[in-house]
C-alpha cells in the first residue's frame, strides 16, 4: 500500500510537462544567477507568478530548480570574473581556478 503511494506520487511527478519545467527552471536560474547583483531568492520572488497556472507539483519543482541552478550560475560568475553572482558564491572568488 505504501509503495503504491511512492509509485503514484513518482509517476505524476515525473511527466514530460514536469521536466520540461525543470529544464526551463534551470537554465533561467543558471543566467540569473551568473549576472552579478541578481540572487537566486530575487529569481524565485520573480519567477512565483508564473507558477500561478501550472499545477502544484510542477511549480514547486521548477522554483527548485530555479534556485539550484541560481546556486550553480553564481559560481561562474565568481570563478570567471571574481565577482559573486550570489551570496553564497562569494567563497568561491578565491578558490577557483583561473
Amino acid at each position: 500500500m505504501i509503495l503504491d503511494n511512492i509509485l503514484l506520487g513518482l509517476s505524476s511527478v515525473f511527466t514530460a510537462y514536469n521536466m520540461i519545467a525543470v529544464a526551463a527552471g534551470t537554465g533561467l536560474g543558471l543566467l540569473v544567477g551568473a549576472m552579478p547583483g541578481l540572487s537566486a531568492t530575487m529569481a524565485i520572488a520573480l519567477l512565483v507568478p508564473v507558477t500561478f497556472v501550472m499545477r502544484p507539483e510542477t511549480g514547486i519543482s521548477m522554483l527548485a530548480s530555479i534556485y539550484m541552478g541560481a546556486m550553480y550560475g553564481g559560481s561562474i560568475a565568481a570563478i570567471l570574473v571574481r565577482t559573486p553572482g550570489t551570496p553564497a558564491a562569494a567563497a568561491t572568488i578565491l578558490d577557483g581556478y583561473p
